[in-house]
């Protein structure tokens, strides 16, 4: 709100500078003297020239050491990479912008109007043309080639050899509006094949369901990935034009209809490590809209930077990083797909590939269904091993004094590891 107001202000006071010198102009005119082009206007607007390139200098400068809108560290491989190649472009043209910039306005200074003075004429300068041309083709080369590079390492695959000794995580991402869906493999590893008329309010990603491998995938409400362990994203939109942004990741692609792209990367620090570290800074000890302090309730998302429609606004998706371990036991626990959609599976199978109806429907009867049950009641047991654990007092207040508790032990480890600021 105070942006806005300050930014109200400033037209303001631009439109009310406009007037007076417009005003100035026409007084100029009824008096006779706009012919003389010196005097004290001409040297007023020489000095706002300077004035205006100062402050404009120290706005800019003020605005992008001071703002809080500046991302943490990335967590990414290839975001730090990115951020140096960002950081030394900037360095670059702000060198430039503020060069060229401060000789237009002292130029318009230095050679304001007198009358006494004469511009000396030059056609050409060889020597200057040569420099002005041969000096931003190496810059540019050298920002063009770096930037290629770092694209080429975020869209190509890794070879066999590299894939088989990685094992990267593989999902795809599919944007409409106004959500998004992601579609993980099942144990078998294998995306199942899609074709997009196959798309329906059953079978949302439009898989082919003559295609084994497709049978045992899941569609997660959130991501989870492990920390260290290479990402492969497919993305691809089934409407309009969206952009898959994950601003801590340093991660932006765009959800083409029609055209599937992809997104390479390596996440490098887990949510909780990122929680303990944004604890250390002051605006993170701000409240959010629910009263909690923001580094607590702090998650990577993915976020849609493709302005596709009234509800592009609510197009967030919660990625979860975590240790390995922590990641297989939340695979594990998943439910394909299939499992509760086995009658339509069977129903499409019988009326398009009957020869297939009875395999298929087995195999989900036989195989996947036994095996949701089995993750669904595993983790059902963590769960009741935990409230069993938790210690219990008697009294109306036990739950939210246990909160409390917790939430005070918290910040004492917080506060021995000099996380939180003492008060």
């Amino acid at each position: 709100m105070t942006n806005a107001i300050l930014g109200v202000a400033a037209v303001l006071v631009l439109v009310i500078l406009v007037l007076i010198f417009r005003l100035q102009g026409l007084i100029a005119v009824l008096r006779g003297s706009h012919k003389n082009k010196g005097g004290l206007t001409n040297k007023v607007n020489a000095a706002m020239f300077m004035i205006f390139f100062v402050v404009g200098l120290v706005a800019f400068i003020w605005y992008t050491f001071t703002g809080e809108y500046n991302l943490p560290e990335a967590v990414s491989e290839h975001g730090k990479r990115t951020d140096k190649l960002f950081l030394v472009t900037m360095i670059v043209i702000s060198v430039v912008f503020v060069l060229t910039n401060f000789l237009l306005f002292a130029f318009s200074f230095k050679y304001q109007y007198k009358k006494e003075n004469k511009a000396t004429f030059f056609p050409e300068n060889s020597k200057l043309e040569i420099i002005w041309t041969v000096i931003p083709a190496i810059v540019l080369t050298y920002l063009v080639f770096n930037g290629w590079k770092e694209w080429t390492s975020i869209t190509t695959p890794p070879n066999e050899a590299q894939y088989a000794s990685e094992k990267p995580i593989e999902l795809e991402i599919v944007g409409q509006q106004f959500y998004w869906n992601c579609r993980y493999p099942g144990q078998d590893g294998q995306l199942g094949q899609h074709y997009f008329k196959r798309i329906d309010s059953d079978n949302q990603f439009g898989l082919k369901l003559e295609d084994k491998s497709g049978l045992d995938d899941f569609m997660p409400r959130e991501i989870h990935l492990p920390v260290g362990r290479k990402v492969h994203f497919r993305i691809r939109a089934k409407d309009v034009l969206h952009s898959v942004f994950a601003p801590h990741f340093r991660l932006k692609m765009d959800a083409v209809p029609g055209m599937p792209t992809e997104f390479w990367f390596t996440p490098t620090k887990t949510t909780k490590q990122m929680r303990t570290e944004l604890a250390k800074e002051a605006r993170y000890q701000e409240l959010d809209d629910q009263g909690q302090q923001k580094w607590r309730s702090f998650n990577y998302e993915i976020a849609c930077t493709e302005v596709c429609g009234r509800g592009h606004f609510s197009m967030r998706y919660i990625i979860v990083v975590e240790e390995e371990e922590e990641y297989q036991k939340w695979y594990d626990s998943q439910k394909a797909w299939t499992v509760g959609a086995r009658d339509y599976v069977a129903q499409y199978l019988k009326v398009n590939n009957p020869e297939l109806m009875k395999e298929y429907v087995n195999y989900i009867d036989e195989e996947l269904t036994p095996k949701s049950e089995e993750a669904v009641a595993e983790v059902e047991e963590t769960e009741e091993e935990a409230i069993e654990e938790t210690p219990s007092e008697e009294g109306d207040d036990i739950e939210s004094e246990e909160s409390g508790d917790e939430t005070d032990e918290d910040e004492s480890a917080l506060l021995d590891q000099d996380i939180l600021p003492n008060s």
